[in-house]
């Protein structure tokens, strides 16, 4: 299963009768729920929350909350998000 969560994400399996969290890239259980964007590129999890104070207009953290509401209630909450948010 996958547990998105506002903080942290983590993936786990059912192995040999019980849960098995899979370890991140850098062998954490959990992992932030940062995307960061460079370029044409991206980072995510630890590599995101790492660069996200040199980069925070290109960064989406702590936007769970946000998904599936309507774009029109959200205008003041946007305008205090580092990161543009837009409706296309």
């Amino acid at each position: 299963g996958i547990d998105l969560g506002a903080v942290s994400s983590c993936v786990a399996v059912w192995h040999h009768g019980r849960v098995e969290i899979i370890p991140n890239d850098h062998g954490n259980l959990t992992t932030p729920s940062y995307v960061g964007f460079k370029g044409t590129g991206r980072v995510v999890g630890d590599d995101a929350k790492n660069q996200a104070n040199m980069n925070p207009t290109n960064t989406v953290v702590n936007i769970k909350h946000l998904i599936g509401r309507d774009f029109q209630d959200l205008q003041d909450e946007v305008k205090l998000l580092p990161a543009e948010v837009r409706f296309d």
